[in-house]
């Protein structure tokens, strides 16, 4: 008989729980036996959860991170709790860095058991981005406020349902040469279910896990080239990659409304690789799954003839199919 998880019926409050990474955070949850209550701005976003929870074990909250009373209301009776917010827009140094301590130090003062706080590899007090340092002061200040609090740094996470993958993939269904910004820059993409595993398991034991920083990322070095040549082959496509030198990609960057911000540009430029400085999935008893596990079948929607895309063009090849 397997033991039942620490969190069985312990209530889970996820802040930024209606988001990409927050619906994978709650399922890991719910499938431990926890009560979760997600909090964000729009909590409809996190409804699809429902029919995953028992009866009574999803709760709902919309939640204004800026407004101490409102972080009061979702942090009552919470015996854990889970910060995913982040943001590329809007005042990042509130919503990053200061709003999360107000979260901790709520979240101490009411008994919380656990906190497990999401920041980012490249979180740095230095950096010239907005976002890297906001994350760093979010950081800064969950300890100062939650010591035993965990603090999970991520490389860039992908998924069936991400912004990432899905956006180039996209691009590569539609053009026949597509510019690659960062060529050379190095990631260790990181899935997004490997991420949520982390968060969970970290606060099953805060006692191990807590006070301490892990770096996530995953099992392989890609370059951006690399990514697009993947996504590419997934699909079965040939399109023609030109890299962009930096000059162009950061002119690009700066133009208003395009896909990629300034601060972006600056945070694909520097890559986004484990350092070796702080405990990693292994210190987790986690073992990341690389991109390929899964990409030939996230690109399937992709192809020109859907599922029959790859035997279709290899027929072609062979002469079988005109």
């Amino acid at each position: 008989m397997s033991t039942a998880s620490p969190l069985s019926e312990a209530l889970v409050t996820v802040f930024g729980g209606g988001g990409f990474i927050g619906n994978y955070v709650a399922q890991a949850l719910l499938a431990r036996g926890a009560r979760v209550r997600i909090a964000c701005r729009n909590p409809k976003e996190a409804w699809p959860l429902k029919p995953l929870a028992n009866l009574g074990q999803l709760q709902f909250a919309n939640c204004d991170i800026t407004n101490e009373e409102s972080l009061k209301a979702s942090l009552h009776g919470a015996d854990f709790v889970v910060n995913l917010v982040g943001a590329f827009k809007g005042d990042l140094i509130e919503l990053m860095g200061e709003a999360p301590g107000r979260m901790a130090a709520i979240a101490e003062a009411n008994g919380a058991k656990g906190f497990v706080h999401l920041s980012a590899i490249g979180a740095d007090a230095d950096s010239p981005t907005q976002y890297a340092k906001a994350k760093a002061l979010g950081e800064e200040r969950v300890l100062a406020a939650f010591p035993e609090a965990t603090i999970l740094r991520p490389s860039i996470v992908f998924g069936k349902d991400d912004n990432f993958i899905n956006m180039f993939a996209g691009m590569i269904e539609m053009l026949p040469v597509l510019p690659v910004f960062g060529s050379e820059a190095k990631l260790q993409l990181v899935y997004v279910d490997d991420v949520a595993e982390a968060a969970a398991v970290a606060l099953e034991d805060p006692a191990a896990h807590g006070g301490h920083i892990y770096e996530l990322g995953g099992p392989e070095q890609l370059t951006m080239l690399d990514i697009h040549q993947r996504i590419n082959a997934a699909q079965g496509r040939d399109t023609r990659f030109m890299a962009v030198s930096d000059k162009t990609s950061a002119l690009f960057a700066a133009i208003p409304f395009t896909p990629m911000s300034r601060d972006q540009w600056t945070l694909l430029k520097a890559g986004s690789l484990v350092s070796g400085e702080h405990r990693t999935f292994a210190d987790l008893g986690i073992q990341p799954r690389p991109l390929g596990l899964f990409l030939d079948k996230w690109m399937v929607r992709y192809r020109k003839h859907g599922r029959f895309g790859l035997s279709i063009e290899r027929a072609k090849q062979r002469g079988a199919v005109s």
